[in-house]
């Protein structure tokens, strides 16, 4: 976690298990914001089989924490194809410019 509050940047992905997060990333969250962090950027990412809540639940720890939003995150439905790989590329370069301005 000291790395997290080093960071520029917070980048967190989750499936969406049952409506919700992967119970561990949940946790992770739930100490994050403990810890109050401050002046992070925060991006999140995740897959999804029918419903891909996870990427807006990710979001909403993330407002909690005051954490600004590079964007609406990344969800990828079933097994990520080529061009889906692409896009989390690109997503991964996005990220990195928010965090060099």
């Amino acid at each position: 976690m000291t790395d997290v509050l080093d960071a520029g940047a917070v980048v967190v992905g989750s499936p969406t298990l049952n409506n919700g997060l992967f119970p561990t990333i949940s946790d992770v969250l739930t100490y994050m914001k403990g810890l109050k962090p401050q002046n992070k950027l925060a991006a999140a990412f995740g897959s999804y089989g029918w419903s891909g809540e996870a990427v807006k639940l990710i979001n909403q720890e993330f407002e909690a924490m005051k954490m600004t939003l590079v964007d609406d995150g990344l969800k990828i439905q079933y097994v990520p194809t080529k061009e889906h790989l692409a896009a989390c590329r690109e997503y991964g370069r996005k990220i990195g410019k928010a965090l060099m301005e």
